[in-house]
This record gives structure tokens, sequence and C-alpha cells, in this order.
């Protein structure tokens, strides 16, 4: 629930400063929010099933994001842009995986 807090908390702050982002990072922010809205539903899945853990939420969010930067990094060194599509596909998915199974949480209990 406290992601969940900060990530809007976070959204609200940055519609408000609206801060610069240079032009060199631009292609790694939608994977890295991606990769952290992954984590957060990851998260309250947990929680609803009893298994979680701060540390691991913490190494999970590093770890996902640190890979979706590297593909995409790779990617543009390699010529292949559609990479960044790729890894936000796959985590994607891997959302509305995890919001199913907090929906089916919610409708057995």
């Amino acid at each position: 629930m406290i992601a969940l807090l900060a990530l809007i908390a976070g959204i609200v702050l940055g519609l408000i400063l609206r801060p610069e982002l240079p032009v060199g990072l631009a292609p790694y922010l939608p994977v890295v929010v991606v990769a952290a809205l992954d984590v957060v539903l990851e998260g309250i899945r947990d929680r609803l099933e009893g298994v979680y853990h701060e540390g691991e939420l913490l190494v999970a969010f590093l770890a996902n994001s640190l890979l979706a930067v590297f593909v995409v990094w790779l990617g543009d060194r390699l010529g292949a842009q559609d990479l960044s599509i790729g890894v936000i596909i796959v985590f994607g998915v891997r959302m509305f995986q995890s919001l199913a199974a907090i929906r089916r949480y919610f409708f057995r209990e």
C-alpha cells in the first residue's frame, strides 16, 4: 500500500513540478516507469498472498530497471530501437498477470 501511495505522490509531484529530462535519457524513461509499475503490482500481489519481503521488492525494482535500461541501451548500440517496445510488452504482460492474481485474490475471499 505504501508503494502505491508513493507512486501516486510521485505522479502528482511530476505533474506539478514538470521536471526536465535530458534528451539522452529520454529513451530509457518509459521502460523504467513500466518496470517500476510491474514491481509495484507484484509487491501488492505478494502482500496479499502473504509472501511480501521489502528487500526482495527493492532488489526486484533495481534489477528490472537496470535490465530494462540495459536492453534498450544494447538495442540502440546494435541499431535495433524496437527492443524498447519488446521490454514494454514483456513488463506489460507481467503487470496484467499480477493484476489478474490480485483480482482473483479479492474474488476468492
